[in-house]
């Protein structure tokens, strides 16, 4: 088919190639007459087109290399995966100008032979997949890191690579060359330790010079390095790794048990002892898979989600839906601009997951994701259950580190977000809130005995009853200062809380019990709202339709790409509902999960909690402060309130002491 536009005829070829030509032909001209260019002219023309060609080996290598080898941190990672897939114990890392110049990585698995050394650099030889009985390659029972046979020769295409190998039983250690492609000659070379393989690469990119202008500053190709190492040492605490530049340790940890005693104190050692003393621990499992792990108190949060770590049958990997699963779950206790750090590993049968979506392979695709994502979301929120009212260490590590400084502008600790859950019940409203009632006018700040109904509760149930209230987690209260903070005192030290933060959670939970067993109101619409969407986020909440009619939204199709409203929550009152839709749509497209909705919910339901909370300024007497305490004691996340403040601090005799040089 020839068509012609202006001075230029396009050439198209159905479901094939379009060349287009610039010819010297009349600027207009009628397809139905003899206006085309001369026959003669318009052959040769063609005839100057190059027919299709094969690409040499060195330019497949070249363009693959573009998807495989994408930075120094990269060639890291696949060189590593290499030797885990070998069987090592023990992984050495070395590099030099952020891996622009040197990356060398020793291990000590099983290593090649020199038959096997020139097979290993050729594109699509591998070791890690075989054949079955009637000769079928299967890529859904992968079992090793690397399968597709790419990172030798991509590397090797771009930049000076060495691998050196030797096996138990050798005399000597092989080496073999690649420089640009080229390939030089297998030669022996001294052997290092007893079995195991080195591979060196230097001046990466030499042979692609475009390539080194899109890498970053050496610093952050570093930290890019870094945080790969980290993740394959988390997800191999049977293996030790140790990571070094310019001569100095960047990372070395030592080998561990591969169970969650291990995995902890893998984790500690790269996150911090901070993360193991407040770390949950996960373990669950659900139809054939198992999820394990660790993740952090809603008070160790950060203000992102590179916190996040996850492994997918020892896999590190980036994957939308687990990321959207760990938001889902802390979506009740943690602001919007907050993230839960947090470690998981997920084992599956091969089967069940595609490990063949993208040459880097830091991406996989689930047979059945939601149950994946249910399996991850019902098992964190059952430990944070589990949690009581534990809030994180760091809280009172920050609020002495306050009083030392005396510092009055530091920012919020990026580890404030508690939110401990409890096994215990709910307590009834009316434990609580008769006692509330009776406030005295003019009472002393002091827990005077002698002067409150107090002691009447204490020589009716015996003059323990304050030490006994001392055994409790969060003490007996002795004093309520400026109206606004209750200080009790534990066996082993004292809990400040700030009574108008625990009120408000406890309000919250209430509410969210009682929504929980009444069902969520709806206020009908008297002329429905069409919302028109497009097809393809209306589908994705027509697919939803029954789980947002749980939440009190009720929608049906209209037309192509609309959506009626007939109903609304009624606690939301009056709201945008377009808006509304439309961020219900981005929640399912990013997360699969409508998560707006419910974020309403919970800021309504915060704000109510918060106007009808205790508030700052009230003064209350020793019955109805120990009465709050005891209720923070038995209701789930109260260790923080609805806007992520902790609600209490606990300090340590020990810790008291150190601030008066007793220490």
């Amino acid at each position: 088919m020839i068509r012609g536009f202006g001075n230029m005829i396009m050439l198209a070829y159905p479901q094939t190639y379009c060349f287009t030509l610039v010819l010297p032909v009349q600027e207009q001209f009628n397809t139905s007459d003899d206006s085309w260019p001369d026959k003669a002219y318009l052959s040769s023309a063609m005839s100057a087109i190059p027919s299709i060609q094969r690409l040499p080996t060195e330019t497949i290598n070249r363009i693959a290399a573009g998807e495989v080898v994408e930075r120094p941190a990269s060639v890291i990672k696949e060189l590593a995966e290499n030797a885990i897939d070998a069987g090592a114990r023990q992984i050495d890392i070395r590099f030099e100008d952020g891996g622009r110049t040197l990356i060398s990585v020793s291990d000590d698995g099983k290593g090649m032979t020199p038959q096997e050394l020139p097979i290993a650099i050729e594109r699509h030889a591998t070791s890690k997949l075989k054949p079955n009985d009637l000769g079928e390659w299967d890529l859904l029972n992968i079992g090793t890191m690397g399968f597709r046979g790419e990172a030798l020769p991509s590397i090797g295409s771009v930049a000076r690579l060495t691998i050196t190998s030797q096996t138990l039983d050798a005399d000597s250690a092989w080496q073999i060359m690649v420089e640009g492609g080229d390939i030089g000659k297998i030669r022996p070379a001294p052997r290092f330790g007893l079995s195991g393989t080195r591979v060196e690469v230097r001046d990466l990119f030499y042979a692609t010079p475009a390539r080194l202008k899109f890498l970053k500053s050496e610093r952050s190709e570093s930290m890019a390095i870094s945080d790969t190492v980290k993740r394959l040492a988390m997800a191999n605490p049977s293996i030790g790794f140790s990571l070094n530049s310019s001569g100095r340790t960047i990372f070395k940890v030592t080998l561990q048990t591969n169970d969650l005693e291990g995995r902890l104190a893998r984790l500690a050692s790269i996150l911090g002892k901070d993360f193991g003393d407040n770390a949950l621990t996960i373990d669950a499992e659900r139809e054939g898979i198992h999820l394990r792990g660790f993740a952090g108190l809603p008070t160790y949060s950060r203000g992102n989600s590179q916190h996040q770590y996850l492994f997918v049958n020892g896999r590190p990997v980036r994957d939308k839906l687990l990321h959207g699963a760990i938001r889902g779950a802390y979506q009740d206790f943690l602001a919007r601009n907050r993230y839960p750090v947090a470690a998981l590993f997920v084992d599956l049968p091969m089967t069940h997951v595609d490990v063949n979506v993208h040459p880097a392979k830091t991406e996989v695709r689930f047979r059945d994701p939601s149950l994946v994502r249910g399996l991850i979301v019902s098992a964190l929120r059952h430990a944070l259950a589990g949690a009581g009212h534990r809030a994180s260490t760091t809280v009172s590590d920050y609020a002495l580190g306050r009083i030392q400084t005396g510092g009055n502008n530091l920012p919020l600790q990026g580890n404030y977000r508690s939110r401990p859950g409890g096994a215990g019940g709910y307590i009834p409203p009316q434990r609580f809130e008769p006692q509330m009632q009776s406030l005295v006018d003019g009472f002393s700040a002091k827990v005077e005995e002698t002067q409150t109904e107090y002691q009447t509760h204490q020589t009716k149930h015996g003059a323990q009853a304050s030490a006994d209230y001392s055994k409790n987690p969060l003490g007996a209260a002795r004093a309520q200062l400026h109206e606004t903070y209750i200080v009790a005192q534990t066996d082993d030290g004292i809990v400040i809380v700030d009574q108008h933060a625990a009120h408000e959670r406890l309000v919250y939970e209430r509410m969210k019990d009682a929504m929980s067993g009444q069902g969520i109101e709806r206020q009908t619409l008297l002329i429905p709202d069409i919302v028109d969407l497009g097809e393809a986020d209306a589908a994705r909440l027509l697919s939803r339709s029954e789980e947002l009619a749980s939440m009190g939204l009720m929608i049906e199709p209209f037309g192509a790409g609309a959506i009626a409203v007939r109903e609304t929550p009624a606690l939301l009152g009056e709201m945008n509902i377009q808006g509304l839709l439309r961020d219900l749509a981005d929640d399912l497209s990013e997360y699969d999960e409508a998560l707006s909705l419910k974020e309403k919910f919970e800021d309504v339901c915060g704000t109510m909690a918060c106007h009808g909370s205790v508030r700052a300024g009230r003064r209350l007497n020793a019955t109805e402060m120990n009465a709050l305490l005891r209720q923070m004691e038995e209701t789930p996340h109260s260790g923080q309130c609805n806007h992520g403040r902790p609600t209490y601090v606990e300090l340590k005799l020990a810790d008291i002491e150190r601030l008066f040089g007793r220490r």
